[in-house]
Order: structure tokens, then C-alpha cells, then sequence
């Protein structure tokens, strides 16, 4: 083979090669450029789509929470309720007069149960602790003190108790008390100072003689006045619309005063009891107990409130065997929603001052039989305006 054949041969080869490495060369340029483009438009196709996302849950969440504020405002809540039991009581002398026998006194039948303090309470301390809350007139001292205030008439009583006596009223569930009465003055001032710090040393709440209750009950406040009624006063009726506003100022959600008042073995009230017990109500109270007359009295439905005008005596000291022994428990059920008054229910437990009949043994207890029919039919005749509704059952009135 000549010089020049041979050399077109390495030309035609080399030729071949070159194009070969061009062609490899432009695939791989080609291919990575592919790549790198498609690399580019998938970060950009997912950048718009995380865009869209989020855009989209943003509106999503808006109208979510649209629908919810709709559903809320369509959704009637249910309120929030509860019962609230209030009882109250007559007359608790707990303590004696010196002129008196002691034998068939209390304080001798405190001595002869071993001071027991639970021993006056033992038949209704089951029902004054399943309530939440019991008042009662306070209608003696509890002091040391041998000194009587003079007290005008031909027959008057000078009470007292010792001051350990205070423990009768905390053993039978007793939360508070009114001292607004015509024998808290019975040993002076210091018969009264000596009876105000002994409760409050015990936790008994006190109304009257310029004491208010004002207590929390399951969040619920409720106010307790007490007064002595014997006139229907500008002073008093002042003090009466003053004392209802300044609780209600303090969030009293339910206001019941008690009153001292009536005519002795009377089992009717008098004009007085009528007015004072009408013009609480109309300035405010929610209802109105009274006691005083030693003997139970009509009850009254005024504006849709109810008045118990006497409760009679309950655990009285003041007599070794009055000739009658009915007396009564009144209950009240407070109806509450969100924390509001919505209604009462009531509830009369008839009961007797001794456990006995043949005298008094400063035991009060839960009437029945006779007793129980009789105290109850009483009641209804004594008060048209309760339309014989007034029963040991919770009852409404109109």
C-alpha cells in the first residue's frame, strides 16, 4: 500500500472517531441539559403547588371557621342549674330563768343527757345537715354574766345559757342565726357582747341588732336580715329598704328577712306583721319568716312570694310545758340557673317542740299521725291565699 492510500485510511478513521466523540459528547449535553430543565420545572411546579396549598387550606380554615361561629350562634345553650335548700326554724331558747325550777328546766336536762350537745337537735339534725343552710331565731344570751337588765310589766323572763351552749347549735347543723329579738338584751350589753363573740368564735353567722348575712352558697350569695316588728316605723321601714339595697349592691342573689313580731298565742297576724312583711316584699325581699307569738301563725302568698308569719316556738327553754306544742320546719328550694334565681318550690315539715306530750322535753321532732294531719290542716285554714296548697311536699305557688 502506497503512502498516500495509508494516510487516507488514518484520515478516514480519525474522521469516524471525531464524529463518534461529537455524537457521545452531544447526547450528554443534550441529556444533562434535559435534566437540569426538568430538575428546574419540578421545583417550580412544586413551589406553585405548596403555593396552592397553602392558599388553599387558609380559605379551607376561613370557611371552616365560619361554619363553626354559624353552628355556635344556631346551638341554644343549655343553662347551667342547681338547687339550693334553705330551712328555717322558730324560737331556740336555750337557757332558762332563774325564778324557774331547775328540775323541769333545760339546763337540767343538758346535765342529766351527760352534755350531750347533740342531745336537744337529735330527731332534726339529719334534716337541718342535708340542707344548705339553716337560719333560726336565737332567742336567748349565751354569757356568764349575773347581772339582769330591768324590763318593764308585772311578768318578764331574763334568758341566758352558758356560753358552751353555742355548741348545741353548731352539733345540729345551725349556720346561722338573728338575734333581733326581746331578749338578746336580756343581761345588758354585756349579755349581747358576750353572745356576738361566742358565735362568731363558732362560725355562727348572726343577722340583726345591725348584723346582715351575706353567704356564698354553691356561688350563689344569699342575704338574711333580721328585725324586730312591733310598729310599722319610718325608721324601720328605712332600714328595711336600705338593708335589702346594700345587699343586692353586694351580688344577694335571694334576700329573706326575719322578724320578730305578733301577738302572743295570736295564730293570726296583725296589721303590722302584714304591712312590714308586704313592704319587704315590695322593696326587694324574696320571702319573710317570722316568730314571736309562741304559737304557729297563717302563712300568705303576696306578689308571688310567700310569707310565713310565724314559725312558733322550736327548742324553748322558756317553758317546761306549754299547752301547745306544734311548731314547724320551713323549708325553701332555691330554683337556679347560670347562677340567677329562677323560681322557689316550698316545703312545710310539721313538727312538735318535745318528744313527749305529757311535758316538754326540749326535743323537737318530725310530727306524725295526728299531729302531722292536724298541723297541716291548721295551716291551710288559717291561709285562703295558698289555696290549701301548703303540704310536706315541695309545692309552688301562683
Amino acid at each position: 500500500m502506497n503512502k498516500r492510500s495509508s494516510r487516507n485510511k488514518h484520515e478516514r478513521r480519525y474522521t469516524h472517531l471525531k464524529s463518534a466523540v461529537l455524537l457521545i459528547i452531544s447526547i450528554l449535553i443534550v441529556g444533562g441539559l434535559g435534566f437540569y430543565l426538568k430538575s428546574i420545572n419540578n421545583s417550580v411546579n412544586k413551589k406553585v403547588e405548596t403555593h396552592s396549598e397553602e392558599e388553599y387550606t387558609a380559605k379551607d380554615m376561613a370557611d371552616l371557621d365560619k361554619d363553626k361561629d354559624k353552628q355556635e350562634e344556631n346551638i341554644v345553650k343549655e343553662p347551667v342549674k342547681k338547687t339550693i335548700l334553705i330551712s328555717c326554724a322558730g324560737d331556740f331558747t336555750l337557757g332558762t330563768d332563774t325564778k324557774f325550777a331547775y328540775d323541769s328546766s333545760l339546763p337540767a336536762a343538758f346535765i342529766n343527757s351527760g352534755k350531750n350537745y347533740s342531745y336537744f337537735m337529735q330527731n332534726v339534725s339529719n334534716i337541718f345537715s342535708s340542707d344548705d343552710y339553716t337560719l333560726v331565731n336565737l332567742e336567748t344570751t349565751f354569757t356568764d354574766s349575773n347581772e339582769k337588765a330591768p324590763k318593764d310589766g308585772d311578768i318578764f323572763y331574763n334568758f341566758k345559757g352558758p356560753k358552751e351552749y353555742v355548741n348545741i347549735l353548731t352539733k345540729g347543723s345551725i349556720e346561722g342565726v338573728t338575734i333581733a329579738n326581746n331578749h338578746i338584751y336580756d343581761y345588758g350589753k354585756k349579755g349581747i357582747t358576750d353572745t356576738v363573740n361566742v358565735l362568731k368564735e363558732n362560725n355562727i353567722d348572726i343577722c340583726g341588732e345591725g348584723y346582715k348575712i351575706l353567704r356564698d352558697i354553691q356561688g350563689v350569695k344569699f342575704g338574711f336580715l333580721g328585725y324586730t316588728g312591733w310598729e310599722y316605723s319610718k325608721d324601720l321601714k328605712t332600714k328595711i329598704s336600705t338593708d335589702i339595697s346594700e345587699l343586692r349592691k353586694q351580688g344577694a342573689e335571694v334576700i329573706i328577712p326575719y322578724f320578730h313580731w305578733g301577738i302572743e298565742r295570736s295564730y293570726e297576724p296583725y296589721d303590722v306583721q302584714q304591712n312590714l312583711a308586704r313592704f319587704s316584699i315590695d322593696n326587694g325581699a324574696d320571702a319573710v319568716v317570722g316568730s314571736h307569738p309562741h304559737v304557729i301563725q297563717s302563712m300568705e302568698s303576696y306578689k308571688g312570694r310567700l310569707i310565713v308569719y310565724s314559725m312558733g316556738n322550736f327548742c324553748f327553754g322558756g317553758n317546761s310545758n306549754p299547752p301547745d306544742k306544734r311548731t314547724f320546719i320551713f323549708q325553701v328550694k332555691a330554683n337556679i340557673e347560670d347562677n340567677k334565681l329562677k323560681s322557689f318550690q316550698y316545703k312545710i315539715l310539721p313538727a312538735m317542740i318535745s318528744s313527749r306530750n305529757d311535758k316538754n322535753d326540749y326535743i323537737p321532732i318530725l310530727a306524725a299521725g295526728d299531729n302531722k294531719a292536724n298541723i297541716l290542716k291548721t295551716l291551710n285554714e288559717l291561709s285562703p291565699t295558698l289555696k290549701g296548697k301548703i303540704k310536706d311536699e315541695f309545692f309552688d305557688i301562683e
